[in-house]
């Protein structure tokens, strides 16, 4: 397999889209002030920008996060909708009503609450939550407790966030954040901040691609300047570190089998890259956080390792190499699912837990199948199935099914009161159903040589608007209206005025998005 340095896309110049995006977070932090007065937060309350979207017509839509005596409010995250002149049409909160506390002082020390924190991941060292994790194997550092409050279980608790590193029995690095109430100690909320795709791979995925490098001296390094300097890595099975970047000196890229190492880190590169291309030309949107900077890859971690995972806080993705390390992990809809979770983070930031966490798997499942669509390439032919290229299962069945969730033996279809306690792996079929039936409809049928039979919970017919139109939704409720706390309720709101925002609210569209989400019992 070869590749040769092309130009690809030519994005908007970095520097001139930072400069927009710094111009938008100054106007939003300039406005805080008197959004709080109008909104009548309370007197120790703050607002401070996080990220802002500007529509063709001026609208805009500012998001910030709470602060509370200068402490930051988990679950106080709200996002203000304004007209072109700067009036406000609306507002999304993840919590209402005014935050108060009788005292910002903690009965505990941070020392104490960070020792606690760290007792509390040990007890679970052994311990898997479901079968798909991996348990702990060991803790490793705690950091510092951070004094929060906690708003996202509805009223306000002075708490304390804590940092665990660890390792899981695959060797997975385990990065989990507690909230513990900062007079008890009792934990609150607790994330594992490293999201992980489980599976194994056979061979090399991509085929033969282009890819765009970068020639220092003479020699090519697997670098591509014109996607925010995102990179390969190869770690050369260490499980820490950044890795060494890949270099060549006739910028042909590894021969499509497993014993060439340049194979997996093509594969890698690429999923970057047509990452990077789909939220940049079907979006706008400049990298995972919107700010210009690309994402490296690291391959061949550790040994004989069955997994690939994002890890937000290095901005990078891993992949392991598989049983025997010669099933790399690399195919394409792991890297735009695992990449996904950045853009969820810097986005909606939804919690990784209850329904919540569902909509976040489901957010990375959605638009790790548009990123496959998107590249459409002729060995890995796109579907609604998750993970059919690393046949997890060793039977050929896909990770996930889109169009009936529940073939997988533990996804749910539709909505029910107790969803919320499933795994987040498969709450998410939830909504990973409704996105097919609003891109597919319901019914028997076959695209692209894959058979789909996709039931409604209330018998209804329903016909589809099409992926692309259904993406474009889901991505303006995610950026526009979601919260760390959305729900499916709450989901369902998002995406009806998504839809109104982008085709009107007597359209096809907006009534086949209130169609699927009854199609899943969201009503």
């Amino acid at each position: 397999m070869s590749a040769t340095a092309q130009a690809g896309p030519v994005p908007a110049p970095q520097a001139q889209a930072a400069q927009q995006r710094a111009t938008l977070i100054a106007l939003a932090n300039g406005q805080s002030v008197q959004l709080a007065k109008a909104l009548t937060l309370g007197g120790q309350e703050q607002l401070v920008a996080k990220d802002a979207v500007v529509d063709a017509d001026g609208a805009r839509h500012l998001r910030y996060e709470r602060t509370l005596g200068g402490l930051p409010v988990l679950g106080g995250d709200l996002i203000v909708h304004q007209r072109a002149d700067g009036s406000v049409t609306s507002v999304d909160k993840a919590v209402e009503g005014q935050l108060s506390l009788p005292s910002l002082t903690p009965a505990l020390s941070a020392d104490k609450a960070t020792a606690q924190a760290a007792g509390a991941v040990a007890a679970t060292v052994g311990v898997a939550a479901d079968k798909d994790e991996q348990p702990l194997k060991e803790v490793g550092r705690a950091g510092s407790a951070k004094l929060v409050v906690w708003a996202a279980s509805g009223s306000p608790r002075l708490a304390y966030q804590t940092v665990v590193e660890g390792l899981r029995a695959d060797g997975t690095p385990s990065r989990q954040t507690l909230v513990t109430d900062a007079a008890s100690g009792e934990v609150l909320a607790t994330h594992e901040d490293i999201q992980t795709a489980s599976g194994t791979g056979k061979g090399v995925f991509v085929g033969s691609v282009p890819l765009t490098t970068t020639l220092s001296g003479s020699t090519y390094q697997l670098k591509d300047a014109t996607r925010g300097g995102q990179y390969t890595t190869d770690l050369k099975h260490k499980t820490s570190g950044t890795g060494t970047l890949y270099t060549d000196a006739d910028n042909a890229w590894g021969d499509g089998t497993v014993s060439n190492g340049q194979s997996a880190a093509v594969d890698a590169q690429y999923g970057v890259a047509a990452t990077w291309d789909y939220y940049k030309n079907t979006f706008g949107r400049n990298g995972i956080k919107n700010n210009g900077v690309g994402a490296y890859s690291r391959v061949h971690y550790g040994n004989n390792y069955v997994n690939a995972f994002w890890d937000d806080s290095c901005f990078c993705m891993t992949y392991g190499d598989g049983a025997s390390n010669t099933h790399p992990l690399t195919a394409l809809d792991v890297a735009g699912h695992e990449m996904s979770h950045g853009v969820t983070a810097a986005t909606a930031g939804l919690n990784y837990s209850g329904e919540s966490g569902g909509l976040n798997e489901a957010t990375s499942d959605i638009f790790g199948t548009m990123v496959e669509w998107y590249a459409n390439l002729p060995s890995d032919v796109p579907d609604y199935l998750i993970g059919e290229k690393i046949n997890i299962n060793g039977n050929g069945t896909p990770l996930r099914y889109m169009d009936k969730p529940s073939k997988d033996g533990g996804s749910a279809d539709y909505w029910s009161s107790t969803v919320g306690n499933k795994d987040v792996h498969y709450s998410s079929g939830v909504a990973n159903h409704f996105f097919y039936l609003l891109s597919e409809g319901s019914g028997a049928k076959t695209i692209n040589g894959v058979s789909y039979n996709s039931p409604t919970s209330n018998g209804s017919t329903l016909t589809g608007i099409g992926r692309t139109k259904a993406a474009a939704i889901w991505y303006r409720a995610l950026t526009v209206y979601m919260t760390s706390t959305t729900n499916y309720k709450a989901a369902r709101t998002a995406t009806l005025k998504a839809a109104t925002d982008l085709y009107g609210a007597s359209s096809t569209e907006y009534n086949a998005v209130a169609a699927a989400w009854s199609g899943v019992n969201v009503s």
